[in-house]
């Protein structure tokens, strides 16, 4: 018998994560490791975890990570956002506390582009009187 998952895509800064939920115990794995052993800071853990936490799932799916591309504070985000739109594909009933928590929306800020006489996107360069 085939086994029910769910899929959501997350992104965020220059990170895409493919995030896949099964029903399990809760672990979570990212590019074929433990979430421990990918990421360091237990604040990003944190921030993975929820909205896994804002509908009350936290030991009912594992949930399994592709993520590519960016840093870690890049990535922990695109999980979060991808694990928030697969929860909301396994139980439309999700969206009302999801949408609350604000974990449905994709984060707009990206890195602002470097401008020509400038030495990054505002730096410029020294002034000297004389």
């Amino acid at each position: 018998m085939a086994q029910v998952q769910y899929y959501g895509t997350g992104r965020r800064k220059s990170s895409v994560a493919r995030v896949r939920l099964v029903p399990g115990e809760g672990r979570i794995v990212v590019n074929d490791r433990e979430v421990e052993d990918y990421i360091p800071f237990a604040a990003l853990r944190v921030v993975i975890k929820q909205p896994l936490a804002a509908t009350e799932t936290l030991g009912n799916y594992d949930v399994l990570v592709n993520v590519k591309g960016g840093g870690y504070t890049g990535q922990a985000g695109a999980i979060r956002h991808g694990i928030a739109r697969a929860l909301l594909e396994a139980d439309p009933e999700y969206r009302a506390p999801l949408k609350r928590a604000g974990l449905l929306t994709r984060d707009p800020r990206m890195k602002e582009r470097k401008k020509y006489g400038l030495k990054g996107a505002r730096r410029a360069p020294q002034f000297s009187k004389r």
